[in-house]
C-alpha cells in the first residue's frame, strides 16, 4: 500500500472515533440533565397532579357583569304589546351577552314611582315582572306567576338561558319549585321531569330552589338527593 493512502486512511479513522467519542458524550449530558430535571421537579404526569390538587382545594372567585336599566324605556313604548316586545329584547340582548345581573332603577319622580294612578304599574316594575317571568324556565311559571294583565300577550319567545333545561335533557343542576307533601323524609321538588325528586331539606312549598341532580342520568325515575 501506498505510505501516503495509509497516513491519509488511519486520519480519516481517527476523526471518525473523535466523533463518535464526541456525540456519546454529548447524549451521555443529555440524559444527566434530563435525570437531574425528573429528581428534582419530578415527571410531568406528577407535576400535573400536584397541579391539580392545588386548584381543587381552592374555590376560584370569577368575576361578574352587571348592566343597569332606566324603568323609564317602557314609558316610552306607546302600546302594552310594544312594551312587552321592548322588554323582551332587553332579556334576550342580556341573556347572549351572558349579563349575571340586571338591575332596573326607577328615573321617575317619587311621587309618580306607583304607576299612573289608575292600576296601571310604572315602567320599572313593569320591567322587573317580565324580565324575571322570561329568566324562569318554562316548566315553573305557572307555578310561580299567577295570572296578571301584563303577562297576557303571547309575544316572547323563549331565551334558551342555560338554565331552561328541556325535559329530557340531563344537567348537573336543574331549577325547581317546592311541593306541599308530606315531609317526613324531605321535601318534592318540581324540576321538570316526568316524576319530582325529593331532596333531604325540609322547605316551605312554593320556594324556587336549585336542585344538583348528583351522577345519575336516568331521567325516568324519581331520585333522592342529598342537597341543593
Amino acid at each position: 500500500m501506498n505510505p501516503a493512502n495509509s497516513e491519509a486512511a488511519a486520519a480519516e479513522k481517527a476523526r471518525h472515533k473523535d466523533k463518535k467519542q464526541k456525540r456519546k458524550k454529548r447524549k451521555d449530558a443529555i440524559e444527566d440533565n434530563c435525570g437531574a430535571a425528573a429528581a428534582e421537579e419530578g415527571t410531568p404526569h406528577e407535576k400535573k397532579k400536584q397541579k391539580q390538587r392545588k386548584d381543587g382545594g381552592e374555590w376560584e372567585e370569577k368575576p361578574t357583569v352587571s348592566i343597569a336599566v332606566a324603568g323609564s324605556i317602557i314609558d316610552n313604548a306607546q302600546s302594552l304589546e310594544l312594551a312587552t316586545m321592548l322588554a323582551g329584547q332587553i332579556a334576550r340582548t342580556a341573556t347572549v351577552f351572558r349579563i349575571d345581573e340586571v338591575v332596573v332603577f326607577d328615573s321617575t319622580p317619587a311621587s309618580e314611582n306607583g304607576g299612573t294612578g289608575d292600576g296601571e304599574e310604572s315602567g320599572a316594575r313593569f320591567l322587573v315582572r317580565i324580565l324575571e317571568y322570561l329568566e324562569t324556565p318554562q316548566y315553573l311559571r305557572r307555578r310561580l306567576f299567577p295570572m296578571h294583565k301584563n303577562l297576557k300577550f303571547g309575544l316572547l319567545p323563549p331565551l334558551d338561558a342555560p338554565h331552561h333545561v328541556r325535559k329530557h335533557e340531563w344537567s348537573e343542576f336543574r331549577e325547581g319549585v317546592t311541593l306541599e307533601g308530606d315531609r317526613s323524609k324531605g321535601t318534592l321538588v318540581d324540576v321538570g321531569l316526568n316524576k319530582n325528586v325529593l331532596v333531604e331539606q325540609i322547605l316551605e312549598p312554593g320556594k324556587r330552589v336549585t336542585v344538583a341532580m348528583g351522577t345519575n342520568r336516568d331521567l325516568t325515575t324519581v331520585q333522592e338527593l342529598k342537597g341543593l
